[in-house]
């Protein structure tokens, strides 16, 4: 088909994108994958005595999850979508939102751990960390792969189904939750293993979350278009001039809230079938 070529879709006459706007949204994706890259290089630079390392690393993983939004966005706003680049995005996420924010908090929050009095305490701790860090890679990548296969996945509390919600915590919130961790910190790394400990329980927490089958907002009901399309755009620069002033602050606060929203979702849908049992039974 030439470049430009016009095809009939539902009876209308709509025109084809040319074959060069379909390199836009993989520029986006590569721009992820960049992001990713860096945020490795950066990680394995960072020491106990140079904390900038691993705070760069975070902020890197924080840009790269803003290209990971705007590559699908334009690509859909420029009805460029392929497979291709969908197959391109997900090896990108397992490299930006996998491989990277698994590496940063292994060294960040376990290989910089001190010396302590038990130095066998110490090791266990480390050793553990490397199996949970591995644990966040591979329910990341299953996220990814459950999701390229699903064509109508069904959330456990399903409230309304359809595209207002993901199925498991999406494999960018979970790096959020990794990078705005450590960026509040300031790249600071972890030297009590009280500390470590919980910072364990974090990300075994996280990793279930991706996994699991508990319902997350998705936003792609947010355009532009809708009714009060300059309030929307308000608001999008009221929040994005706040990270850019308080980024210690938000990213940590928009990254947990999104992670507790799962949560109090599932309790929520659990209280009330709870509710509906108990008062189906007493009908009865």
């Amino acid at each position: 088909m030439a470049d430009g070529a016009q095809i009939a879709v539902d009876g209308k006459v709509r025109r084809q994108p040319s074959r060069g706007m379909y390199v836009l949204p993989s520029l986006f994706t590569a721009g992820n994958m960049a992001a990713g890259f860096y945020a490795i290089t950066q990680s394995i630079q960072g020491s106990a005595t140079d904390q900038s390392y691993f705070d760069r690393a975070a902020l890197a993983l924080g840009i790269a999850v803003l290209f990971d939004g705007l590559d699908g966005i334009i690509a859909r706003l420029t009805n460029t979508t392929s497979d291709f680049g969908k197959e391109l995005d997900s090896l990108a996420d397992v490299v930006t939102f996998g491989v990277a924010p698994s590496l940063l908090a292994y060294i960040w929050g376990f290989r910089m751990l001190p010396v302590m009095a038990h130095p066998q305490a110490r090791e266990q701790i480390v050793h553990i960390g490397v199996f949970v860090c591995f644990i966040f890679l591979i329910c990341g990548a299953s996220r990814l792969a459950r999701f390229n296969i699903s064509v109508n996945p069904q959330p456990r509390n399903p409230g309304r189904p359809g595209k207002k919600y993901f199925v498991g915590m999406p494999i960018p919130a979970g790096a959020g939750v990794i990078s705005s961790v450590i960026h509040f910190q300031k790249g600071s790394p972890i030297d009590n293993p009280w500390i470590a400990v919980v910072w364990i329980c974090l990300l075994v927490f996280t990793s279930f979350l991706m996994v699991s089958n508990w319902r997350f907002w998705s936003a792609k009901e947010v355009t532009t278009g809708g009714r009060h399309p300059f309030q929307l755009v308000a608001v999008i620069v009221l929040i994005g001039s706040l990270i850019v002033l308080y980024s210690e602050y938000m990213l940590i606060i928009l990254a947990m809230a999104y992670l507790v929203s799962g949560v109090v979702a599932r309790l929520a849908y659990s209280w009330s079938r709870g509710r509906r049992r108990s008062t189906f039974v007493s009908q009865q």
